[in-house]
């Protein structure tokens, strides 16, 4: 299969592609996998020759505590991320990638990696800048954790899943999938899982948003970006040349 319109979204979101470098994306080889819930994508301290990028679901970077079965969620990954794109410089993971939900990914080899940072400096300034969002992204997670509370780091969360679907296509309508259980949203966001029950009510009985199941619908964008703080700059959709 081809490289997914996903990723060549989420590029040209930020700058603009060339016919050539289109080609050469389109160019790519790649395999696609379906992952069933809390099925292991990328293992822990494994070498690959493979990164891989996601096409449908919603996947978690999880760190596994030393004590029983606790474990952080450090990023959730959405259609258009390259999930493990650092692996392609690095020994091996300290994390694992785990489907949050079904799943599918598309795998690209090293090697056409490789092919494309030799010939290609656009390009390979491109998939810098794909790790560079993913890292901006974690910072702010560290900096709504500091600065929100409850209801508030919560929505800020919707906002900024929202914004990221959308830029790709992946959602429209203020409406959004998000395959999470409570204690998922309770390892996120630092809170009990009796916590985030009562965050996701108050946003409810705001008039913020509906929420069933895995569906989420956004009632009113203005509001809960005004309770959030959100301002999607660290997203850097800014169309500019790099």
């Amino acid at each position: 299969m081809a490289i997914s319109d996903f990723f060549i979204r989420f590029l040209e979101r930020r700058d603009r592609l060339s016919e050539a470098e289109r080609e050469r994306l389109a160019a790519v080889r790649t395999e696609r996998i379906s992952f069933s819930p809390g099925q292991v994508i990328v293992a822990q301290d494994t070498q690959t020759e493979h990164s891989c990028l996601m096409l449908s679901g919603m996947s978690g970077r999880i760190h596994k505590l030393p004590r029983g079965n606790d474990r952080v969620i450090t990023a959730l990954h959405v259609p258009g991320d390259f999930i493990d794109l650092h692996g392609f410089v690095l020994a091996g993971l300290e994390h694992t990638v785990v489907a949050m939900g079904a799943t599918e990914v598309e795998f690209v080899s090293h090697d056409q990696l490789r092919d494309i940072t030799d010939d290609w400096p656009h390009l390979t300034r491109l998939l810098w800048m794909s790790t560079t969002v993913d890292a901006a992204i974690h910072r702010q997670w560290l900096v709504a954790a500091a600065s929100l509370r409850s209801s508030a780091h919560l929505a800020h969360l919707l906002c900024e899943l929202y914004t990221r679907l959308h830029a790709v296509g992946a959602a429209e309508d203020y409406r959004f999938t998000l395959p999470l259980l409570q204690r998922d949203l309770a390892s996120i966001l630092g809170y009990s899982p009796i916590h985030i029950n009562r965050a996701v009510r108050d946003l409810r009985e705001r008039g913020l948003i509906r929420w069933s199941g895995s569906e989420v619908e956004i009632l009113d964008w203005q509001g809960i970006v005004a309770l959030a703080r959100f301002r999607p700059d660290y997203l850097d959709m800014e169309r500019v040349r790099r």
